[in-house]
């Protein structure tokens, strides 16, 4: 069912492959029900593993060496028969290559023998080291005439990305790996962090595209984005090249220079991947990061702005307090706006409570007063949490005075504490990010409450969808 609906994509740059292993060792390869399965996928090409570690022919398999030779040719020989492009994945190779290379070599040339196209040498356990790689790499360059030699590598070691260059290094032209580096243990190469490797430092053409270099890979962060999402694993915001903060400076030396030439503190261009340069706020960075974020704004301000400097106190003040306001750009931007003399309340929250019961019946629940539009509007929200049924209620309020809130939604909800050594009575940051679907944004609070420290985080970032509404109305952004 999978590969019939691959089929209807209409894919114009990618092949569709069917994955196994090679034969059983009782079985002829027409009575293979692994070998029959990929060739009733109906696809161009079949990738199967198979064992080139002694240890594992012996131990795993359970059959002599001269058996699993014959397995890898007679599995190859049986696709290429029905018309497939066969990939051959050395399964565990490096960990045989380093125990009985000659059998490994072996395995590999029995692949080629067979006509397989490609020779992937998978490091499988994830052990192996660099240098470790591209002697291997070379060797079986050496050994075979014909087939592309591939690489597999595993991140046991932190090292998959670093051993998949190696071996390119060393002649290798099929990489394998996965968006994000997701997979078994500590996951596979990450091919977020190969591909502008690749194509931006090492001036490889690694992608069937006839776009510019430059252009290759400007949808980049938005993929990782995607498939994060879709996995439910979260991307970390330290993530090489397509993270949130891959490109954020907060240093005010680092900030300055990046002002002026950013290749100082960059090694490429953010844009090339989909990214963005984030200059954090905050006391340490000092005007340039704000006058970089009044320019952002559209704001025409010049470094010895009185209102840059009105904007610097208000940061110095609320750091004191034990705000931390990296990478909270709309809480700054509001702080700029007010520096301006730019009133941002749009709403007042006059009453708030939130009610947790426990017993037969499990309910937490919220209730907000507020002020909108002239108007006292009151709302109601049972949520799983007091957090989430007090948005709830703040939302249920607002959307019967101001209903351009409909679209927002949280994206991301963290919470750390500040001072450790008061125990469960300790201050808390809370740091929020929003989305309407077409951009989104990030406000940060303080409380020694952390409901309290929430519910401010939350008007400061309906607020700032309020303000920011308002200025493209008036042509302001």
């Amino acid at each position: 069912m999978f590969f019939k609906a691959v089929k209807e994509l209409g894919l114009s740059r990618s092949r569709v492959a069917a994955f196994g292993s090679t034969r059983r060792k009782n079985l002829p390869p027409s009575l293979d029900p692994t070998l029959n399965s990929i060739i009733e996928a109906d696809v161009p090409v079949a990738v199967i593993f198979g064992k080139s570690w002694t240890l594992h022919v012996e131990h795993v398999l359970k059959c002599s060496l001269e058996t699993n030779l014959e397995l890898v040719q007679s599995s190859i020989e049986y696709l290429r028969e029905h018309g497939l492009e066969v990939i051959f994945d050395a399964e565990h190779f490096f960990d045989g290559y380093k125990e009985d290379r000659e059998y490994a070599l072996r395995v590999v040339k029995a692949a080629e023998e067979s006509g397989a196209r490609a020779i992937v040498l998978c490091d499988t356990n994830g052990g192996s080291l660099p240098h470790e790689v591209e002697e291997a790499v070379r060797t079986v360059r050496r050994t075979l005439t014909s087939p592309i030699i591939g690489i597999h590598t595993h991140n046991d070691s932190g090292l998959a990305v670093a051993n998949s260059l190696s071996a390119v290094m060393a002649g290798a032209r099929h990489v394998q790996g996965t968006i994000n580096g997701l997979g078994e243990r500590c996951g596979n190469a990450d091919l977020v962090q190969i591909l502008p490797n690749l194509i931006f430092k090492m001036g490889f053409n690694a992608l069937r595209t006839d776009a510019p270099r430059e252009e290759k890979l400007r949808g980049l962060r938005d993929l990782a984005k995607y498939v994060a999402e879709l996995s439910g694993v979260a991307l970390s915001p330290y993530h090489p090249y397509v993270g949130d903060y891959a490109f954020s400076h907060k240093a005010g030396v680092h900030i300055d220079a990046i002002l002026k030439q950013s290749r100082s503190y960059e090694h490429i261009d953010p844009r090339l991947v989909g990214n963005v340069r984030r200059l954090a706020v905050s006391e340490q960075a000092g005007r340039a990061a704000l006058l970089n974020e009044a320019r952002r704004m559209g704001l025409n301000m010049k470094k010895d702005s009185e209102v840059l400097s009105k904007a610097l106190e208000e940061v110095k003040r609320l750091e004191a307090e034990g705000y931390q306001l990296d990478n909270a750009s709309a809480t700054v931007r509001l702080i700029l706006l007010r520096a301006l003399g730019y009133s941002t309340e749009r709403f007042r929250v006059l009453t708030w409570r939130v009610m947790v019961e426990r017993g037969p019946r499990h309910r937490v629940e919220a209730d907000v007063t507020v002020q909108a539009n002239g108007d006292v509007v009151h709302g109601v929200g049972e949520g799983v949490g007091p957090v989430h049924a007090l948005d709830l209620a703040l939302k249920n309020a607002l959307l019967r005075r101001l209903p351009e809130l409909r679209e927002v939604q949280l994206t991301n909800y963290k919470v750390s504490v500040v001072d450790t050594d008061s125990g469960t009575g300790a201050a808390v940051r809370v740091f929020i990010e929003f989305s309407d679907g077409k951009e989104s944004w990030a406000c940060t609070a303080y409380s020694r409450n952390i409901i309290e420290a929430s519910l401010k985080a939350l008007v400061e970032g309906y607020t700032y969808k309020l303000v920011l509404q308002e200025a493209k109305i008036e042509g302001k952004t």
